[in-house]
């Protein structure tokens, strides 16, 4: 397989035969490669099922068929491998980054992220890409050898987001500004899919009209096109056909604009890539601009809807609460989390505890102690 890899792959894909490893030495294995062994860690992990009780935008437990972290990130795992597999990148390594790249996230969606932030404000903060890697690189310890899940390099590299540069390992101690591009894959599909996914959960839950939504670019770009050719579509299967039709544009553009910006780069290997100032992977110009209209748009008649924000307000309210009474009694964390107070910090330990919970289980949670 890693000779198929160097004979099939591009010569700036990461290849699993070349990864700069893992941070304790462990023998290869027979049947899989350093990146599939890394996927498979990532899906047996108690983190990843945690994910499909925790809330994608609408409270986890609202709709059968709304998205949970869980089923989000199967979806960036798979638009990341279409993506990598177009130009010719490493798909088990854009999909181990992909399926890793939200489990660090609160309960509770964006709006348990920015209360955590904020009880953390004087300790250290909180973001949950950083939490996303602190829990492979430390809180699952399926191994008793070491802590975390020893993935290889590449993928906690991709795990890194929205950081401007870091160290790579190497003698120089070289500063990079851009990861690998299974990386910046799976940090634009899971952009794509956000965009596509949030809009089908919206109107699923009607709470946006016709009217609003012929008002954005993208929507009716699709829009017009599908009815072109399904004149006869009507809703319910309209709007799936749209969303269907948005995630494929999204996908198409950024092939093409992604596979010109590499050419004209002249990246000749993946440590090419790392030199860059500016990520390869990217939207057209157009597109680009259309994209942040549309995130414009979600935020507004979306995430600050009022039967989104003020069920998440009322949600985050039981998290600060039960952030607060595990702060006054500690022992509620039970003795895996008490033994990390000394080392880690009892505001650090309880906001990897808090982080870590579901929505339900936090509000049982807050539940017995609100009594």
């Amino acid at each position: 397989m890693e000779g198929t890899e160097r004979a099939v792959l591009a010569p700036f894909a990461e290849k699993s035969g070349e990864s700069r490893g893992r941070k304790y030495s462990e023998p290869s294995h027979a049947y899989r490669t350093e990146f599939q062994r890394d996927r498979a860690r990532i899906i047996h992990s108690r983190a990843f099922r945690r994910m499909e009780y925790k809330t994608q935008v609408f409270l986890n437990g609202a709709g059968d068929h709304l998205r949970t972290r869980l089923t989000h990130s199967i979806e960036v795992a798979s638009i990341s491998r279409t993506i990598a597999r177009a130009l010719r990148l490493n798909e088990d390594l854009a999909e181990a980054i992909a399926l890793a790249h939200d489990l660090g996230h609160a309960p509770f969606g964006h709006s348990g992220e920015e209360m955590l932030a904020e009880c953390m404000r004087d300790h250290g903060g909180f973001n949950h890409n950083r939490q996303s890697l602190r829990l492979v690189e430390l809180l699952e310890t399926p191994y008793p050898n070491f802590p975390g899940l020893n993935l290889t390099f590449e993928v906690r590299e991709g795990l890194r987001k929205h950081e401007a540069s870091y160290e790579f390992p190497a003698p120089e101690d070289e500063k990079y500004h851009c990861p690998s591009l299974e990386a910046q894959v799976a940090d634009l599909a899971d952009e794509i899919t956000y965009y596509s996914h949030d809009l089908d959960d919206a109107v699923d839950f009607e709470i946006l009209s016709a009217t609003q939504l012929e008002e954005n670019e993208v929507w009716r770009r699709s829009h017009h096109a599908v009815l072109a050719n399904y004149a006869g579509a009507r809703q319910p299967d309209l709007h799936k056909l749209i969303i269907r039709d948005i995630i494929d544009n999204e996908v198409h553009d950024l092939v093409a604009a992604s596979a010109k910006s590499i050419a004209e780069s002249g990246v000749q290997s993946a440590d090419d890539v790392r030199r860059q100032m500016t990520p390869l992977i990217r939207y057209s110009d157009e597109l680009a601009e259309a994209n942040r209209a549309l995130r414009k748009f979600l935020y507004q008649n979306v995430y600050y809807h009022p039967r989104v924000s003020e069920v998440n307000r009322r949600a985050c309210e039981m998290l600060r609460r039960v952030f607060e009474a595990y702060l006054v009694d500690p022992d509620r964390l039970g003795d895996g989390a008490t033994r990390r107070i000394e080392k880690e910090g009892l505001h650090r330990t309880v906001c990897d505890y808090v982080a870590g919970m579901t929505d339900r289980y936090l509000m049982e949670e807050y539940a017995r102690i609100a009594g």
